[in-house]
């Protein structure tokens, strides 16, 4: 009967966690199921007593959490078999993560419980998130910190990045697990103090960390809605082209003129004369066009996922952190012809090298696309000199599911991290922009043709996180667990264990 309810709570401890995550937007869910996971592990006494728990909190947090991948490969990489085993097996292998750091944080200090959930799983938790961003390739998605961008723990990124929020989330649950372990004691007070420590530190970071550097900028975001099934049909990329060229023409005037990942249905080369004639007629109008595209390199290096700011000096950024099996397809050469029906439908891209901003309408824009937005330290690459980030997407991948206001949601942390505004300009939505304390300005729809307009203030500055990427929390949370580990092996006990 014990170990029942210990099963069903771990699990629905793991589905808490993606409450925290847009469009649900519960901050207070991370803190309770990472407490109700932590708690239940802190009296184990053997391996299995933590891993088997653990293992089922990280199927309810993945499953819950990225259950959107189904989505995309039933649709657009296989059909719905395909998609239920891909999926089963990415949740499967997710849920070791979650799973890992539990015992990291167990066996770093077992058999000292308090110092356990107080320390140890706290930072086990975050070094692991911090592993797993660089990782084979490196994954970001559903770290906890980008579950408070909405509260004043927000205020921590621009210092320590979204591994401040997160380890302020897995303490403030650590003391929670505290509490729970020992209900009728005063130890309630440490959640709640804790909790209001972070939230005065985050009133007190709460500052202007860059200025202006120059007028606002008026935007128009051109998402074209073009279904996937239209987007790489040759019958279809002269209208494609020709809805984009008609959309831009009729702002004509705006600062700056943006179109989504791979708008273009065709690569640069092919179409640069229309390119460069809207691109002239934008000139002479006030504008600026900057557009997602494939590119072949002029050098011969290969295909890219491009932005391009096309004119006389037509200027190229090249996406630098492909997508395996979405824009390459790792093992092809072993795999033969089996892996053909995922990767791009034009054939792999090459990954870019240079993070140097673009320059458009006289300001420096520091550019990511699609998945690399998910990578702080990347976006950083551009930093400081860029005055604006843009953010290209196409996340009709997705469907009508979380995964396009996740996606949203890891792009305001990025804002907020750099102090700087974005502009997301995506195919399907959520097309916005953002301002430099993270803040949606405007937005348009869900799955429709829109043109949404706007302004950006270019700003310069450098915010602590800049200058110090993910090595404050990375260090501390591998500090901590290091010296928990030595008291423990000396016999030193910090506090009294539940």
């Amino acid at each position: 009967m014990m170990m029942t309810l210990r099963v069903a709570l771990a699990l629905a401890a793991g589905l808490l966690l993606p409450l925290g995550f847009a469009p649900y937007g519960q901050a207070w869910a991370p803190v309770l199921g990472l407490a109700v996971i932590f708690a239940l592990i802190a009296p184990a006494q053997r391996p299995w007593q933590v891993l088997l728990p653990g293992y089922l909190f990280g199927l309810g947090f993945a499953g819950l959490g990225v259950y959107w991948i189904y989505h995309s490969i039933a649709n657009y990489g296989g059909g719905p078999l395909a998609g239920a085993i891909a999926t089963g097996v990415l949740v499967a292998l997710f849920a070791l993560i979650p799973m890992l750091a539990l015992l990291l944080g167990w066996r770093a200090m077992r058999r000292h419980s308090t110092c356990m959930v107080l320390m140890g799983l706290p930072a086990a938790w975050v070094l692991v998130e911090w592993v797993r961003s660089w990782l084979f390739t490196g994954a970001t998605w559903l770290s906890i910190g980008y579950t408070q961008i909405d509260t004043p723990l927000a205020a921590l990124a621009p210092v320590f990045g979204v591994y401040g929020p997160g380890l302020a989330v897995a303490l403030v649950a650590g003391a929670l697990a505290w509490w729970f372990l020992r209900p009728l004691s005063l130890r309630l007070l440490a959640p709640v103090l804790m909790l209001g420590v972070f939230t005065l530190a985050g009133f007190v970071l709460d500052r202007t960390w860059s200025v202006p550097s120059g007028e606002p900028l008026s935007v128009s975001i051109i998402q074209g809605n073009v279904a996937q099934s239209r987007k790489w049909d040759p019958d279809e990329s002269a209208d494609i082209l020709s809805e984009y060229l008609s959309e831009s023409r009729a702002v004509l005037g705006q600062s700056l003129i943006v179109w989504p990942e791979t708008a273009v249905p065709a690569v640069y080369q092919q179409v640069e004369d229309w390119l460069e004639t809207l691109a002239a007629d934008a000139q002479g109008a006030g504008s600026t066009l900057i557009l997602g595209t494939p590119a072949a390199d002029p050098a011969g290096e290969g295909l890219f996922n491009a932005v391009a700011v096309p004119g006389e000096d037509t200027q190229f950024y090249y996406k630098r952190h492909l997508v395996p099996f979405g824009e390459y397809v790792p093992f092809r050469a072993i795999a033969g012809g089996i892996l053909d029906f995922v990767g791009t439908p034009l054939g792999d891209f090459s990954a870019g090298r240079s993070a140097e901003p673009l320059r458009a309408a006289g300001h420096a824009v520091g550019v990511s696309i699609c998945y690399e937005v998910t990578f702080g330290t990347e976006v950083l690459d551009a930093l400081p000199g860029a005055e604006i980030l843009l953010n290209v997407s196409n996340d009709a991948w997705f469907g009508q599911t979380a995964a396009p206001w996740q996606h949203l949601q890891i792009a305001r942390m990025r804002a907020v991290e750099t102090a700087r505004p974005m502009i997301r300009a995506t195919n399907t939505g959520v097309s916005v922009l953002i301002d430099a304390q993270g803040e949606v300005s405007d937005q348009g729809p869900l799955f429709e043709a829109a043109v949404i307009e706007g302004e950006v203030v270019p700003r310069q500055g450098m915010t602590p996180y800049m200058r110090w990427r993910d090595w404050p929390m990375a260090g501390g949370s591998a500090a901590l667990l290091l010296i928990g580990t030595l008291l423990r092996r000396r016999g030193v006990r910090l506090f009294r264990d539940v």
